[in-house]
Order: C-alpha cells, then structure tokens, then sequence
C-alpha cells in the first residue's frame, strides 16, 4: 500500500515541501531514498524503538520510502514523526484520510517522545502559502510556529498524541499566540540600562548619535575603561523593531534553533563573538550554509570586543555584507542569501599594552608596535565605520556618586524621534531608511551646508589632516545631529560636533 505525507526541509531561511512517499510490499527490506544524509538513515532505528515502546511495530516487510523531491538532500533528525506516521498508515496500522492537510515533523525519542526541531517559523510560513490546513510538532517550537496566521499550529509531547488524532480523532491542543501582546510585552524593562552606567557622559552621547542613525562606531580605550560595558546597552536604546523586523530577525534564528519556547523576538539581537572566530563563522558558512554572526545580528547589533585580536582575513570577509545589508554563500550547487543588516561596534585597547600616552602606565609601546598593532585592521573596513570616539577611565568621584544616569527608555524616545525623521525622509527611497545608509548622491542632496559650515569642514580636514574617506562619514553624522534636535539644515555645530568622532583618520593613530 502507498502512503503520502508531507513534511518540510529549510533552505537559507526558506522552506520547501517535501513529500515522503511510504510504499509498503512483498519481501523483506528497509529502503530510503532521495538524498537522506546519516540522520535521516539513522531514523529507523529510532522509529523502531518508539513504536514498539508504544504498541505498534515496524512490518517486517518491504519498505520503499522516497523523499521528494530527490534531487534536494534533506538533512536531520526532525523527519523522523514525518517516516513513523507514513509507515504505520501504510501498514494498515491506523487508518486516516486527512494526512494530506498537515505538515508533520519532529525528532523521535526511544521512547516516542519528540525533541525540538530546527526552521519551525519558516516552514509555518510555507505550509500556510501552500495551502496545508496545520502543522503538527514538537511543543517546543509551537510558539514559534503559532507566529504565523492562518495556519492551526499543534506541539505534541509523544507520538502517541499524534496516533490518537489521527487514527482515533482525538483532538489535538491548538496553539495560539497573540503576537501584538508578544511583541510589546519586553520593551520597556531593558536587561542592560544606560542608567547604571556613571560618567562617560560624551561617550553615552556618542552612542545615540549611532543608535539614531544606524552609524557604526568604534570605542578606543585603555583596559577597564568601560567599552564593553557600554557597548552591551547600546541594544537598549535602538528604536523598538517593527514587526515586519522582528518576523524577519526571527526566521534566522529559527533556522538556526535558537528560538525554543520564546515565541516571536521583540529585542533586537546583540552577538558577542570571540576573536578566535573563523570567518565561516563570522559570516555563515559551511558544506549546507547555515547562518553567521553577521545574520544572527540581522536589525541589531554586532559586537567585536578587542577588534585588532581578530585575524585579518576574518574582518576582510565583512566588508561586502556591510556594504550590501546581505551575504551571499555559493557552493557547486546552490546559492543561498542571508539578511544581515546589522550595526556594528567595535572596541580595541589603543596600544598592544592597552595604554597610551599614559605617563603612569605599567606597559608603554613603541611607535611601531603600535603602528604594527593597528595595523592589523585594514582601510576599507575602517572605511566603513563612521565614529571613531576614545573613551578615557572613569575618575573616582564619578564612580562613587549615588546619582543615577539617564535610563535607556529616555534615550530611545529621542532616538526613535530622529528614526521616524530619517523614515519619512527616505520613504520614496529603496532601501534606504536611515542616515548611515546614505549614498554619495543622497548625502549631496539632504547634507547642504552653508558657506561657514563648509569652511569649518575644509579647515578641519586640512589642519587635522583628515582623509578624504571620513568627508562623507563626517556629513552623515552631522546630519543624524542634525535630526536629533529636529532641525532641517545641517550648520556648523553639528559639523564640529561629527569632527570629534574621526579620531583614527588623524595624524599619530593611522600614518
């Protein structure tokens, strides 16, 4: 007898449907086909134990099952509810008509009951376009597949459950989530608040420029400075995602399953990844690509602590994803495309000792160690940072005031006031929807200055010896001062203010 029944596989961040054909014959064998790799081979085993701890068994005749379409290789354990419940129907052991409205997936314990699986929001997504009437797995990524209107989402904690409503009409527990009130739920309550930060007040303004414009930016200072510390609650003051973002930011850590019991993300992502990281890593990667950092990071924030300690070639491959907001991974073939518009901010002490020009430092560097030091990070990625800003150590009078700084929900107010000027400004523009991805035409046309401003910029550049690439970063973040206090034309204040932030353009840190 011929059994049908349809489960999914994840592609980049999209899924296709596959149909698992279960033929059942004279004779005696176990045969799967269509590009399984070990995982998949390996579910008989674990289907055998499961039904026979259940009460069924697998026929001791002549199995075919087909994977299609044959041509895609299906990878993982989570196709293993998908084989059980094609066998058992085509063995006659329970009886069911409606096999072809769901999709079914999970991974099977000896026990028979189910492990979590990974890509659930995307093949939600797709069962909902193709027209399946639910979707039936594990209770660990119910809520995340619940995500998606349209589509009746089942989590089942034993095969049993799924025998039950299939071949006894026992109903299955709907999952249903809200995900307006999941969306809103987080927003206020950050886990990092700038409020516990003291002092550092330039640096603080520093960060909100960035936040507001989507700059990147980069923090030089000696150890224990507060770097890191900052960097960690610059997520706390970003705009609050729209939901179209947070859908998006979503589907990539599904695929990835990381989004167990959590439902839709309202935070925007923060990834910290350590400096031994390779660059298949760092940008995705891998015989069947999976995501990187750089897409885990996708409408948040990418956080390299010690920037110089990374290998160089592992900066290098960034430099293409932070100009085009994606990556593109290619093998013989297939091609996969990962979002990964993301902000980056980097820290780095200013000297292989981590001090500098300090007369009372314990390590003092030569000139060239420190030349050989910096310049382990290249141009072109410097290039594409627009602030550079030192941080200095915090004094004793500052650390140990009982005042309280500014809380990061009074920083986001400002911040998403600037945005929602940036949005509007770009709305006929695509892709375009905040300053820092400005190109030279846009900054031409939305960056005027007038005659003292441009004077102070050719001073600037000429006297502090700027280099021709921090013109336009210089423009752009003028222009995000700009919009933080609402003003329309961009003067000589905000141009002196976005001055300061090139430091590593200057003479003495980058010859």
């Amino acid at each position: 007898m011929l059994t049908k029944v349809y489960g999914s596989s994840v592609f980049g961040v999209d899924a296709t449907t596959i149909t698992v054909e279960v033929n059942i014959d004279k004779g005696v064998g176990y045969h799967l086909v269509g590009l399984p790799d070990n995982a998949v081979k390996e579910s008989n085993y674990r289907i055998a134990a499961a039904l026979l701890n259940n009460g069924y068994k697998i026929p001791g005749k002549k199995i075919t099952i087909n994977m299609a379409p044959a041509d895609l290789r299906k990878e993982g354990s989570a196709y293993d509810l998908t084989l059980a419940i094609g066998i058992l129907t085509a063995s006659n052991q329970i009886k069911s008509n409606d096999l072809d409205k769901y999709i079914i997936m999970g991974e099977l314990s000896l026990d028979g009951s189910l492990q979590p699986i990974k890509g659930a929001l995307p093949i939600a997504i797709k069962a909902r376009e193709e027209g399946f009437e639910g979707f039936i797995l594990p209770m660990e990524n119910a809520k995340e597949a619940a995500i998606e209107p349209g589509l009746k989402v089942y989590g089942v904690t034993n095969i049993s459950e799924v025998i039950s409503f299939f071949d006894k009409g026992t109903p299955l527990e709907q999952i249903i989530v809200d995900t307006k009130e999941e969306f809103y739920k987080a927003l206020d309550f950050p886990e990092y608040d700038f409020a516990d930060v003291k002092g550092q007040e330039s640096i603080k303004r520093c960060m909100e420029i960035a936040a507001a414009g989507g700059h990147n930016i980069i923090l030089i200072g000696p150890p224990g400075a507060g770097k890191t510390m900052l960097a960690k609650r610059l997520p706390s003051i970003l705009p609050p995602m729209t939901l179209h973002e947070a859908l998006e930011t979503t589907k990539i850590h599904s695929v990835v399953g990381k989004i167990k019991n959590m439902g839709l993300m309202s935070q925007r992502p923060f990834r910290s990844p350590h400096h031994t990281t390779s660059s298949a890593a760092l940008v995705g990667g891998g015989s069947y690509p999976q995501p990187g950092e750089i897409s885990l990071s996708h409408n948040g924030v990418l956080f390299l602590d010690e920037l110089p300690e990374f290998e160089r070639r592992v900066l290098e491959v960034m430099r293409q994803p932070m100009e085009d907001r994606e990556v593109t991974i290619s093998r013989a073939r297939f091609t996969v495309t990962y979002p990964s518009s993301f902000m980056l901010v980097a820290s780095m002490n200013p000297s292989p000792g981590g001090y500098f020009n300090d007369p009372d430092a314990p390590v003092t560097s030569s000139p060239a160690e420190m030349q050989r030091y910096l310049g382990k990070i290249s141009g072109p990625l410097l290039d594409r940072i627009d602030i550079h800003i030192e941080v200095t150590p915090v004094p004793f009078e500052k650390l140990s005031e009982d005042r309280k700084g500014e809380s990061s929900v009074e920083i986001r107010k400002r911040v998403t006031a600037a945005r929602d000027i940036q949005t509007k400004r770009f709305a006929e523009i695509e892709n375009v929807h905040y300053n820092a991805q400005m190109n030279t035409k846009q900054i031409r046309e939305f960056c005027t200055l007038d005659v003292s401003s441009k004077a102070l910029l050719k001073n600037a550049m000429e006297r502090l010896n700027l280099s021709a690439r921090a013109y336009d970063r210089i423009l752009k973040v003028a222009r995000t001062i700009a919009d933080l206090e609402g003003v329309e034309q961009v003067g000589g204040n905000h141009i002196g203010e976005a001055i300061q932030y090139r430091s590593l353009d200057r003479e003495g840190w980058l010859g």
